[in-house]
């Protein structure tokens, strides 16, 4: 995979979900997240939240995920198309907790909020990464499988 791909997912903590409904009602909702190297990306999220619900409904899903700037020509980052799901093999769940914690060392010590919500995995189907830095509008595009 592209190392710049690789880099913004291990030094941005954030990224943006968006969801829809099967009617049709779009959702984006903001949620820090870690990565393994299939570019699966996990979170905990409360299973009765709107984008949580929806993406149980409806598993498509698209993110973007970019450093803060504060010029277009700093702009960079990765738009991503993919489907959610949700972690609860024991194995596949403590693999993603190590990796949660290896990137969030302070969710160690929220056990408590953590069991009350539930960890997914955003699975990116196609990525898309934008680098202004480069020139306005670079763009870059990854299907992966």
């Amino acid at each position: 995979m592209n190392q710049e791909v690789l880099e913004i997912l291990a030094n941005t903590t954030t990224m943006t979900l968006a969801t829809c409904s099967l009617q049709g009602e779009p959702h984006a909702a903001a949620v820090y997240f870690a990565s393994d190297s299939h570019l699966h990306l996990f979170f905990f999220s409360d299973p009765n939240s709107q984008h949580i619900r929806d993406g149980l409904e409806n598993p498509l899903a698209a993110a973007s995920i970019h450093p803060e700037c504060q010029s277009w020509r700093d702009i960079h980052g990765l738009q991503l198309r993919g489907r959610l799901r949700r972690i609860e093999a024991p194995d596949e769940w403590k693999a993603s907790w190590e990796l949660y914690t290896a990137k969030f060392p302070f969710v160690a010590g929220l056990k408590v909020i953590v069991r009350r919500n539930a960890l997914f995995a955003f699975i990116p189907e196609w990525v898309r990464l934008v680098d202004n830095r480069r020139s306005f509008g670079h763009k870059e595009e990854f299907r992966l499988e």
